[in-house]
């Protein structure tokens, strides 16, 4: 699975360039605060796996006011490096590698 093009921003961690997304809109259950919000990141030369970041909070657009905490390029490249220290191949076919980046992401 690779991610759309549309949308998607470019970012070189440790001399690899990777492609990362946030989804726009939020998903019904995204929209009323029982999951959180989540990005996906792609090798941007040879996407294999993507890899799933739970970041634990909640969707900018979500409908009950709770406040988000905006998905920063540090944030992205530090769950890229997370992630591969953890066994994601980038360039590998094969389903989503998930990550979750807080305490709080297995838990509304």
């Amino acid at each position: 699975m690779t991610l759309p093009k549309k949308g998607a921003r470019r970012i070189v961690v440790d001399g690899t360039a990777y492609r990362w997304r946030v989804r726009r809109r939020p998903t019904y259950m995204q929209g009323i605060a029982l999951t959180r919000l989540n990005f996906a990141v792609e090798h941007a030369a040879h996407p294999g796996t993507t890899l799933v970041v739970d970041t634990g909070h909640a969707h900018p657009r979500n409908w009950m006011d709770i406040p988000p905490v905006s998905v920063r390029p540090a944030d992205v490249a530090a769950s890229i490096r997370l992630g591969l220290a953890r066994g994601w191949q980038p360039s590998s076919p094969g389903s989503p590698f998930m990550l979750a980046r807080s305490s709080s992401a297995t838990s509304p």
